[in-house]
């Protein structure tokens, strides 16, 4: 060969070399990516994402709950896939029939179609869907700088659309669109009865909520409680003490009680009057405040992406169907809450330290819903599991320690008490209505095929 042909030929194959070799770095072959987006926090961020536009949109408790469990399953059952040993939740929870299979013999990044599933239900059961599109474009183009594969970024999108879609339809047929249409509680004249409360007198919230398709538990009624102590002004009856004890309770607070009714707040929507202003301040809602502390949880034992999913999915499923039990009892005994039976027997001028919410008083919901969320975290990671939750730093308050999930459950019960919102029996009735709704839920859900989550 002519030696300057000799030249051109071999930089000819030089570059053709280097050609292919870009290409082959670039296809699917090199998994480098894998363990990058194992990263949990995609999961986190996520979760949070969410938690945020509930916040902003205000949506009432039992509302969040039901955006937290229909996004929190979608997550976990895209990402289910990535280990063969986790089950998916079809024909365990009520109505979910089979989700869609990936395609056999080709690549996934399941992490990348959890985060998509999960904001395709956030940005459906949300108002503010355009924050929720920003977060999304954002998180997405964090995957592909990962070096996630075209192909796979793509094929991996489109299955958590498709997970995202089915959950979607299934979201449709639990009679939360039918029961915006039902009749608007109607407030009683019996005196025992629960009456609207200041500052704004809202109207009640979700009367009808029983009426939503149950997740886990066979009804809304069952998990009742033991019936409301009867009403009475005698000053020698128990529903009187009980009164008195709030009123008393809450004359006398210690600054350690005002801090734990204030950590446990979590009413979305508090109505401050200042002169002759009305505004709100939007707080996070007693679920959001239990899937942030899932998430201090998964931080603190390192869990990957899966396991966090999980916690986050058997979590919102005890909230969800918490609020359903709770709700059910709330408007069957329709008990009158403190503040106006105090301002209406004892002490006309008392204040509550915490703002009452707009609906009755028996049972306590977060006494319910802690109770419940509270054996499903330990059934996730173990009882004893010492913890700092630092879930209401964002709104101002400081970071509390607990030795277990339980104990947190028994402090948020005990704090409604201090901010003068329940009587005692509705908190500790409410504990142990949690507590067994709780238990049924971690009984008879099975994520992992070896053994269900520890009891």
């Amino acid at each position: 060969m002519v030696p300057q042909l000799k030249k051109v030929a071999c930089f000819f194959s030089a570059t053709v070399l280097f050609i292919l070799l870009g290409v082959t770095s670039c296809s699917t072959d090199d998994q480098s990516y894998k363990t990058k987006v194992e990263d949990a926090e995609f999961i986190h961020r996520t979760v949070k994402a969410i938690t945020d536009r509930i916040v902003h949109d205000i949506f009432s408790p039992p509302v969040a709950s039901r955006i937290y469990a229909y996004s929190s399953v979608a997550g976990y059952e895209a990402l289910r896939n990535i280990d063969p040993t986790y089950e998916s939740l079809a024909g365990q929870v009520t109505g979910l029939a089979e989700v869609p299979k990936p395609d056999a013999g080709v690549e996934y990044c399941y992490q990348l179609a959890a985060v998509e599933a999960m904001l395709k239900l956030g940005k459906k059961l949300t108002f503010t869907e355009k924050d929720i599109d920003a977060f999304q474009k954002k998180i997405l183009q964090e995957f592909r700088d990962l070096g996630v594969p075209g192909d796979v970024f793509d094929r991996s999108v489109e299955y958590g659309d498709r997970v995202g879609d089915h959950i979607i339809a299934w979201s449709a047929k639990d009679n939360y669109a039918q029961s915006r249409s039902f009749p608007k509680y109607t407030i009683l004249s019996d005196a025992g009865t629960w009456k609207p409360t200041p500052p704004a007198y809202m109207e009640a919230v979700e009367p009808h909520w029983n009426k939503i398709r149950p997740f886990v538990i066979d009804s809304a009624a069952q998990f009742r409680p033991d019936p409301a102590i009867k009403f009475s002004i005698d000053k020698t009856t128990v529903f009187y003490k009980q009164a008195l004890e709030v009123y008393q309770v809450g004359k006398d607070l210690t600054n350690e009680q005002k801090q734990i009714a204030s950590f446990w707040d979590c009413n979305p929507f508090v109505v401050n009057v200042r002169g002759h202003v009305m505004f709100a301040t939007k707080k996070i809602s007693p679920g959001g405040h239990w899937m942030n502390i899932t998430g201090v949880a998964c931080r603190k034992a390192k869990a990957g992406t899966l396991q966090s999913t999980e916690a986050y999915a058997r979590v919102a499923l005890s909230l969800v169907d918490g609020f359903i039990s709770c709700w059910d009892e709330k408007y069957r005994s329709k008990v009158i809450r403190p503040e106006t039976y105090i301002n209406t027997y004892i002490d006309p001028n008392w204040v509550p330290m915490l703002q009452t919410p707009p609906f009755p008083e028996y049972t306590s919901g977060h006494s319910v819903v802690s109770g419940a969320a509270s054996v499903a975290l330990t059934g996730v990671f173990g009882d004893n599991f010492a913890f700092t939750d630092s879930t209401e730093v964002e709104y101002g308050m400081t970071a509390r320690k607990f030795t277990s999930f339980y104990h947190a459950a028994g402090e948020a019960a005990e704090s409604r008490i201090y901010g003068g919102i329940h009587y005692r029996a509705a908190c500790d009735n409410g504990k142990v209505q949690g507590k067994k709704l709780g238990e049924f839920i971690r009984d008879n859900i099975k994520t992992r095929k070896e053994a269900t989550a520890t009891k």
